[in-house]
C-alpha cells in the first residue's frame, strides 16, 4: 500500500479518524506520518542518557550491607531481600537495622499497636485435648455399638467438664 500524502513510499503508519460519525482512513509513511506529528516506533530516538540512568538505578538497588550473614545459619540480607524470608530465629538480631527500616516503611511504624498473643493455659489446653480424644473414642463406640463403653466415657466426660 502506497502512501496517501506523498504517493512514493510503502504506508506504515494507518489511521482511522472518527469525525461526526464518518470514518476515514489514513494511510502514511513513516516520514509522512513523522511531519504531521504521528510518532512511530521507527522514528523514536534511542536516548543513551536513559540507558546510563537505569544502569545507575539497577546500582543503587544493591543495599549496602547486603553481604552481611547470619552467623547462626548463613542467611544474607540479600537472600532475605529476594525470598522474603529469614533463616532462623537469630536472622532478626542480624538484621535488626534493615528490618526495622522495612517494618517502617510497610506499617508506618515500628512499634507494634495491635493484639497482643497471650499464650493459653496449659492445663486448659490439656483439658481440652483430653476432652475432644474422649469425644471421638465416644462417637466410635456409638457407631460400633459398644454402649457399654460409650456409658463409661460419657461419664468421664461429664466428670472432666
Amino acid at each position: 500500500m502506497v502512501c496517501d500524502q506523498c504517493r512514493e513510499n510503502d504506508a506504515k503508519v494507518h489511521l482511522t479518524q472518527i469525525v461526526e460519525n464518518a470514518v476515514t482512513q489514513v494511510h502514511l509513511c513513516e516520514r509522512c506520518a513523522a511531519e504531521r506529528g504521528i510518532e512511530t516506533s521507527g522514528s523514536v530516538e534511542q536516548n543513551p542518557l536513559g540507558d546510563f540512568l537505569q544502569a545507575v538505578q539497577q546500582q543503587t538497588a544493591q543495599y549496602p550491607g547486603d553481604a552481611s550473614r547470619c552467623a547462626y545459619c548463613g542467611t544474607s540480607l540479600r537472600d532475605f531481600r529476594s525470598s522474603g524470608r529469614v533463616g532462623c530465629s537469630h536472622c532478626y538480631g542480624a538484621f535488626e537495622q534493615s528490618l526495622r527500616e522495612l517494618l517502617r516503611r510497610v506499617h508506618g511504624s515500628t512499634r507494634h499497636q495491635g493484639w497482643a498473643y497471650t499464650a493459653r493455659d496449659p492445663e486448659i489446653m490439656t483439658k481440652e485435648l483430653t476432652l475432644q480424644e474422649l469425644r471421638d473414642k465416644l462417637q466410635r463406640a456409638v457407631q460400633d455399638e459398644a454402649f457399654e463403653v460409650a456409658a463409661s466415657l460419657r461419664d468421664q466426660i461429664r466428670g472432666l467438664e
